[in-house]
């Protein structure tokens, strides 16, 4: 695939082992790299990978400006799952997961000639639908409007268009936690007509109208903020519609880049109990530890953070996996994809090596059609899971949290959080379940 490095833009991968960085606490977090660096393992206490009932504010990320609460759209921070709007329910996860990565991988598939999608299969991101892109599962709340209103939003990087719904709706308006937006109370509110030169931005609209409005981020105001003022929308449930936060000129990243000067950074909460948080623009120095690695540009996605993968080691073991294997597609690092997709070879390579160091615990058959190398846990009081890190461009390698390598489905059933792409064409992407513990900052240099 064709992709170019781009001259402005760094991801950076903030290794959980760096506490000054961390969303989790100092002590776990040495605790955690003395094991890993000794052993290329983690021990933990079974009883700890069952998602816990009560929200754990504590471990929410530090106040900064223009930095936002994240919680999981499925946890018990999220005030709608008291009124039983939401229950986690992983089979709705993965296959909602699995929806936005066959969008996904249609957006980078070629025609014969080389140059049309294929159409047939398109589903064009951003979309009318949460239940088209199974995008969603973090949220934040800004304000819109003036006076504000709170909105609660899924934020997503590889979407450019925020919407939320408003009133009145013409079509049809989902439940949400929050009152719906009514853009006749807003004193800042317009209209954009169309077609106009900020029309031809979007690759497709909201059903609904395309608008100012002002935006607030914590204490922050961005005014003249296009959105969209969706009418007839389905799919989400409990929360208000996305925030936008690819790389296309209706992004939030794009419109308030002369405000945060394209930085953005989040740590995703290490568990559906606890907090996490998304903020926007440079607040401190970054440190000397932090790791850096060159952002890509993809050209069938150029609203997609690109990255250059170029290995994995498993327990410490640097896999025998050629490098074509991951640049013959791309990779790209998404914060809507749940489940991490590899290549069919690179895929192969890792639940062999995974399969023989966790050779002690008993398989069992996954109750999910996307994992093929589960566990049942039930007897063990603690388990010792190997390490899994990637390696990209510029010399970087990442660890990934604990967290991160096995998918927990119930208490009986833990499986790699991997799996393999169908295609060796397909695009790689690095999905949210292994970013968890880390924070992930993307920056203009």
């Amino acid at each position: 695939m064709a992709s170019r490095i781009s001259s402005f833009l760094l991801c950076i991968l903030y290794i959980y082992s760096f506490s000054a960085f961390l969303c989790l606490h100092a002590h776990e977090a040495r605790e955690t790299a003395e094991n890993h660096h000794l052993h290329h393992s983690y021990t933990v206490q079974v009883s700890s990978l069952i998602p816990s009932t009560t929200c754990n504010a504590s471990t929410k990320g530090p106040k900064r400006e223009a930095s936002l609460t994240v919680i999981h759209k499925y946890g018990p921070c999220f005030q709608g799952n008291k009124d039983q709007l939401l229950v986690l329910n992983h089979t709705e996860i993965l296959l909602q997961d699995q929806s936005r990565v066959n969008s996904i991988h249609s957006k980078f598939s070629k025609n014969s000639d080389g140059n049309k999608l294929r159409e047939s299969q398109a589903t064009t991101l951003p979309a009318k639908s949460g239940g088209t892109i199974g995008t969603g599962n973090y949220i934040v709340t800004v304000g819109l409007g003036t006076p504000k209103t709170d909105q609660i939003l899924a934020f997503d990087t590889g979407s450019d268009l925020t919407w939320a719904q408003c009133k009145p709706c013409a079509g049809r308006c989902y439940r949400q936690v929050d009152p719906i937006f009514d853009p006749s109370k807003s004193t800042s509110y317009t209209n954009i007509s169309c077609p106009t030169p900020l029309c031809s931005q979007l690759t497709s609209a909201t059903v609904g109208y395309f608008s100012k409005e002002r935006l607030t981020i914590t204490s922050d105001v961005v005014d003249n903020f296009i959105f969209g003022c969706g009418q007839a929308n389905v799919g989400f449930k409990g929360f208000a519609g996305l925030l936008g936060l690819g790389r296309g000129q209706v992004s939030l990243v794009q419109q308030a880049s002369q405000k945060y000067k394209k930085f953005f950074s989040y740590c995703l909460p290490s568990t559906i109990s606890s907090m996490g948080y998304l903020t926007l623009g440079k607040s401190r120095e970054v440190s000397s530890s932090t790791k850096f690695t060159p952002l890509l540009t993809l050209s069938q996605g150029p609203s997609f953070y690109g990255l250059n993968l170029i290995g994995i080691s498993v327990g410490g073991q640097r896999l025998s996996i050629p490098t074509s294997v991951f640049s013959t597609a791309g990779t790209i690092i998404d914060s809507g994809t749940v489940i991490t997709r590899l290549p069919p070879t690179a895929y192969n390579a890792l639940r062999t090596s995974f399969r023989e160091k966790m050779r002690n615990y008993p398989m069992t058959s996954s109750s999910s059609s996307l994992f093929d190398t589960c566990y049942d846990l039930s007897k063990s009081q603690s388990v010792s899971i190997p390490s899994i890190s990637f390696f990209f461009g510029g010399g970087v390698s990442v660890d990934l949290n604990k967290v991160g390598v096995l998918y927990i489905l119930n208490q009986t059933e833990a499986c790699l959080a991997f799996a393999g792409n169908s295609n060796p064409s397909n695009i790689t992407i690095f999905g949210n379940e292994q970013q968890k513990g880390l924070e992930v900052a993307y920056i203009k240099t």
